[in-house]
This record gives structure tokens, C-alpha cells and sequence, in this order.
């Protein structure tokens, strides 16, 4: 979908003014698509291939994504059974093993009613993006969902004068936002992968550093990345799926064995403790990016947000298994639960290093596809800024290797899995998760003339509890990161 002033769009399109507004919605579909496979992303694995006929490749335009949902357009419809398959993939993800450290800096007592608790909220955001989108497709009487972003700068568009002169401006900052998520991701799997493939080849008498170690990994990430065409991705994504969902299996059946008594457990966690907590628990939980693309793809789009709707439906368990991998982890291993519970499985057990071999791989392939979203928003305003260039795919090719190298030396920088979790967590996630949503329910109820007090006290309060989130999980993070150097 694009956002365009009227001298640019092309004479086929339909357009709607919006009121208040310079600017046009376009709604031509052919236009909003330039790739052949449909994938839907956000901030962890959510990766969904669904084949399409061969179309010819469009011109990006800045700043749009390159298409609908992250980039992509959605034109299959799909079932509710495989909807709700699709949004269990595209939030159990590397936040899963997280949990057990996000319940330690909880406590095992109060941390699993605090991720329950969360997650009920980052649901009540996800439906209230719903709302705002649904009810701005309904005031522009357009034919194609607009997304994420789209949707924030539609509903800042309609709002009061204040906020129709910022409506570019906060679609630009979600897409900031979503750029820092999953190069911050990017960057996490870097130090997932290496880490794990550190103690495995440890074991056999390979020691190397952990910075050495991402080195190596860099050139297959590297390589993966410079595939520019999603149809050549997908394969990697069934694989990623595959070896995700085995680690889970394998894991669940470790943590579960010989359990202590839960009384030598910590039951509530110091305060000081809580924003890590925040931000991991956030980082496992945001897939506010997802729900969007996943209604607009459904035979019935109203089935997604009905009270036994995919999105509930899916949401809960997924609250589940959080909490079930959390609390086993953080019960199994206690204090000793390292940013992923993986790195606590046993390091002589062929099992064990399987299970750690397997995820490092689902990661590996995972890279790209997060990295894709990155590079739709990005490269299309670097296109604008500085093109045309006269060799076009090189040039695209450079700009992704710049990138890629720039989520290595990050990692490189902070090889800290659990505090660069909390950190991406605190900063982008919560952003994403817990403050735009809000922000856009109070925007559109105030236009549309039905603000309540009850409907500005709820979301004040998610906004109180996002920003304090937000703040004290980055100040928290950043201060034991710093913390961590001083003790090498």
C-alpha cells in the first residue's frame, strides 16, 4: 500500500481524500505487490510462505515497506485452522528460551501471573490496532487493509490539526521502530548462535572465543542475506520451523526432569530486578506486527478478532507455553538459568547438543527473513535519496552487506544474550507493543467523536506502564551491560 500526493499517483488508481488531509490513499493492488511469495514477518520467527503466481516485480516506494504487512502483500486467503497455525509460528520463537531468565528476574511466584497478566494486555493492544485499522479502512472506503504504519498515519491523518501536521512523521517512526526491532533481533542471533556452538565445540576439545566464533557464522549469515528474492527464501523458513519446534520438544523434556523442591526457589524477585524482566518478557510477546497481515489474509477476516477468534484462541496458548518453558526453566536450573535455557542443557549428552546444534541452525535461517522487513523499509528512501544508481542490484547488494556487518559488530560489542534481549525488549518492542496501540485508540475515538473517560483511564494506564517499561528496562539494561564489562 502507498501513500503518495495526487501529481504521483498513476491515472488507474482509486483514490479517497482523507479529511483534513493533503495527502491520497492509493489502493491500486497491482501496484502494491513486487515479489512472487507471500511472507508475513515481525520480531521474531513469524515466517509464512504461501506460493503466488508469477507477477512482475513493481518499483518500491520509499518509506512504504515495499507492500502490505511488513513489506509483502496479502492476496491468498486462508483457513482459520491454518491462521492459527501461522500465528503460533510467528510468535514461538528464540524469545521462548528467554522465559526462564525473564521469570528469574521476576521470581517463580509472582512471574508467571506478571507474563499472563502482559500478555493479556499485548493482546488487548493487538485488538485495538484491529479496531483503528478496521475502522479506517471504513472511513476511507478503501478495498485493501492498510497496514501497521499505514495505519498509524491514516489515523494521525484524521485526527485533530496537531496531529494531521505529524501523521508522515509517526509512520515513519513505526518504521524506525520496526527497522531497530529486527536488526536489534539480527543482532541477538548473532550471540544465540555463537554462544551455543561455542559450548558444543568446547566439549570436543575446539575452544575458541566467542567473538571468533561469530566471525565464522558471518559469512553463511552473509550469504543467505544477499538473497533478494523471497521465493528462494521460503525453503529456509520450513527448515527454521522444523528445528524450532524439535528444540522445543527436546528442551520441555529436559526441564521437566528431576525438578528440586519449588521452596529453593527465589519466590519474588528484588525491584531492582523487574525491568529485565520487562524487557525480556516484551521481547517474547511482541507480535503486534503479525495481526494485521494474518487477518487481511483470512477467507473470513472477522473470524481473527471474534471472542474465540484466532487471535485469542492463539494468544493463550502462546501465554501458555511462555509461562510452561519459563517456569520449568527457572525451576529446573534457578539461579544458574542463563539468557537461553539451552546453554543450561547438559554439555556431554549427544541429546542435549543436538538440541543446541538444531535452534543454532533455525536461527541461522531465520537471519534472513527478519532481515528482509529491514531492508524493505530501508532501501527503497536509500533508493529515493541517492538513486538512481546505475547498477541497481549491486548497489542493493552493498547496502545489505553494510547491514549485515553492522548487526555483527553490535553483537560483537555487546556478546551479552540475555541483557541485549532485555535491551532490544525495553527500547523497540514495548514501543511496538504497548504504546502506539493506545496512542491510536485515543486519536480515533476522539475523532470519531466517542471518547469516554473509561477509554482514556485503560489506556493511560497501558501507556504508564509501557513508558515505565520502556525507561526502566533500557536504563536497567544498558546499566548491566555496562555492569558485565566492568566484571571482565
Amino acid at each position: 500500500m502507498e501513500l503518495q500526493n495526487s501529481s504521483s499517483a498513476p491515472p488507474n488508481s482509486t483514490k479517497q481524500p482523507w479529511n483534513g488531509s493533503k495527502l491520497n490513499y492509493q489502493t491500486d493492488l497491482k501496484d502494491r505487490s513486487n515479489e512472487n511469495v507471500f511472507m508475513t514477518f515481525q520480531s521474531k520467527e513469524p515466517i509464512i510462505s504461501i506460493p503466488m503466481h508469477e507477477k512482475e516485480p513493481k518499483d518500491k516506494v520509499p518509506g512504504s515497506g515495499g507492500g502490505h504487512g511488513h513489506g509483502i502483500s496479502v492476496e491468498h486467503p486462508t483457513s482459520y485452522g491454518e491462521t492459527l497455525m501461522h500465528l503460533f509460528k510467528g510468535n514461538v520463537g528464540s524469545g521462548i528460551f528467554a522465559m526462564g531468565d525473564a521469570i528469574r528476574n521476576a521470581g517463580i511466584l509472582v512471574g508467571p501471573g506478571i507474563v499472563l497478566l502482559l500478555g493479556i494486555i499485548c493482546v488487548h493492544c493487538q485488538h485495538l490496532l484491529l479496531s483503528v485499522a478496521l475502522k479506517m479502512k471504513a472511513k476511507k472506503e478503501v478495498n485493501i487493509p492498510p497496514d501497521f504504519a499505514e495505519t498509524v498515519e491514516l489515523c494521525f491523518s484524521t485526527g485533530p490539526p496537531a496531529m494531521q501536521r505529524i501523521a508522515k512523521y509517526m509512520k515513519r517512526l513505526v518504521n524506525i521502530f520496526l527497522c531497530v526491532t529486527q536488526l536489534g533481533f539480527c543482532c541477538v542471533y548473532f550471540v544465540f548462535i555463537s554462544e551455543n556452538a561455542k559450548q558444543v565445540l568446547d566439549y570436543y576439545g575446539y575452544v575458541m572465543d566467542v567473538h571468533l566464533h561469530m566471525a565464522i557464522f558471518l559469512l553463511p549469515i552473509l550469504c543467505t542475506s544477499l538473497i533478494r528474492n523471497l521465493k528462494y527464501l521460503a525453503p529456509f523458513s520450513t527448515i527454521a520451523n522444523i528445528f524450532m519446534l524439535m528444540g522445543l520438544i527436546i528442551t520441555v523434556y529436559y526441564t521437566s526432569q528431576d525438578l528440586p523442591p519449588i521452596s529453593e526457589r527465589q519466590y519474588v524477585a528484588s525491584l531492582s530486578q523487574f525491568p529485565l524482566f520487562f524487557g525480556t518478557a516484551v521481547f517474547a510477546f511482541e507480535g503486534i506486527g503479525l495481526v494485521l497481515p494474518l487477518q487481511n489474509e483470512m477467507k473470513n477476516p472477522a473470524d481473527f478478532k471474534k471472542p474465540l477468534g484466532v487471535l485469542n484462541v492463539g494468544m493463550c496458548v502462546v501465554m501458555l507455553l511462555l509461562v510452561m518453558i519459563g517456569s520449568l526453566s527457572y525451576w529446573h536450573y534457578g539461579e544458574d538459568i542463563k539468557g537461553s535455557v539451552t546453554l543450561n542443557l547438559p554439555e556431554t549428552e549427544i541429546l542435549a547438543q543436538s538440541v543446541k546444534i538444531i535452534i543454532s541452525l533455525g536461527i541461522l535461517f531465520t537471519y534472513a527473513l527478519q532481515f528482509y522487513i529491514a531492508v524493505e523499509i530501508m532501501y527503497p528512501n536509500l533508493q529515493s535519496l541517492l538513486g538512481p544508481f546505475k547498477y541497481p542490484v549491486f548497489a542493493e547488494l552493498t547496502f545489505r552487506s553494510v547491514l549485515v556487518l553492522l548487526t555483527f559488530v553490535l553483537a560483537e560489542a555487546i556478546p551479552f544474550l540475555n541483557l541485549f534481549i532485555s535491551l532490544v525488549g525495553a527500547i523497540s518492542s514495548s514501543a511496538l507493543a504497548l504504546l502506539f496501540p493506545p496512542v491510536l485508540d485515543l486519536v480515533t475515538s476522539y475523532s470519531f467523536g466517542d471518547l469516554k473517560p473509561v477509554t482514556v483511564f485503560k489506556n493511560v494506564i497501558i501507556l504508564f506502564i509501557g513508558c515505565v517499561g520502556c525507561v526502566t528496562g533500557t536504563y536497567e539494561s544498558i546499566n548491566s551491560i555496562i555492569s558485565a564489562f566492568d566484571k571482565q
